[in-house]
C-alpha cells in the first residue's frame, strides 16, 4: 500500500520529511496541495486531517500530520537501522532537543520576521525581529561545534529538519556569514544528504524566487 504525503515544495516542514524519506529510501506517493488557492480547505481534505495543515501523510490506516513527528515516525517504522533516529535514550533526546528547538524557536523566529513581508504586505523586515532570528541561529552555531552533524558524526532526522529550515533562511538572503559552523554543516548537507536536489532544492528556488521580488535579495 503506498505511502501518501499531501504536501506543497514551498513549505519547510514538507521538505523535511521529503528529505527523511530520500534518506530512508521510502518511495511517498506525492499529492499536491494548493495552499493558495485553498485546497486544504476542501471537505475532502479537512475530513483526513480536521487541521487541515501540510503536511499530512497517510499510511495505512495512520493520518498524521506534524512534520517532526512525521519524520521520526518514518525513521522509526522504515529506517534500516537506529541511525538516524537512535534508540539510546541520550542520543535520542539530543535529536528530541533540535526538533523542538527548530520548531519552538529557530524557524518560528525565521516566520515572524521574514512572512510578514513574503506574504502579508509589511514593507521590510523589521530590525528587532532579524536580531532574534540571528540568536537563534547562534546558538544553532554553537550546538553545532566540533561535530560534522547536528548530533554528533552521525546524520539523524534533525539534519533534514533543521537543513529543511536553514536552507530556506538562506533562499530568503539572511545572511549566514557571521554563523560559521552552520555555513559549514549547510554545505555538507548540500553535498551529503541523499537526495538532497529532488527533496529540497526545487523547494528552495521557490522561496528565492519570492524572496527577489518581495525581499529585493
Amino acid at each position: 500500500m503506498p505511502i501518501d504525503l499531501y504536501y506543497m515544495p514551498l513549505s519547510t516542514p514538507c521538505r523535511a520529511v521529503m528529505l527523511t524519506a530520500k534518506a530512508i529510501g521510502v518511495d511517498l506517493n506525492l499529492k499536491p496541495i494548493d495552499v493558495a488557492a485553498g485546497e486544504h480547505m476542501k471537505p475532502e481534505f479537512v475530513a483526513l486531517n480536521p487541521q487541515h495543515c501540510i503536511p499530512t501523510l497517510v499510511d495505512g490506516d495512520l493520518k498524521l500530520w506534524e512534520s517532526r513527528a512525521i519524520c521520526t515516525y518514518l525513521a522509526s517504522k522504515y529506517g534500516k537501522d537506529e541511525s538516524l533516529y537512535p534508540a539510546d535514550p541520550e542520543t535520542r533526546a539530543l535529536v528530541d532537543r533540535l526538533l523542538y528547538f527548530d520548531i519552538g524557536s529557530l524557524y518560528r523566529r525565521y516566520g515572524e520576521c521574514v512572512y510578514p513581508v513574503m506574504f502579508y504586505g509589511q514593507e521590510k523586515l523589521q530590525p528587532e525581529k532579524l536580531q532574534k532570528l540571528h540568536e537563534a541561529l547562534g546558538w544553532l552555531d554553537g550546538f553545532l561545534a566540533g561535530h560534522d552533524w547536528a548530533v554528533g558524526n552521525n546524520i539523524t532526522v534533525a539534519d533534514f529538519v533543521l537543513v529543511a529550515s536553514v536552507s530556506t533562511f538562506e533562499a530568503s538572503g539572511i545572511d549566514l556569514s557571521e554563523h560559521r559552523n552552520v555555513s559549514a554543516w549547510l554545505a555538507r548537507c548540500k553535498g551529503g544528504l541523499r537526495g538532497y536536489a529532488e527533496a529540497n532544492t526545487p523547494g528552495v528556488n521557490e522561496v528565492a524566487k519570492i524572496a527577489k521580488a518581495k525581499l529585493g535579495v
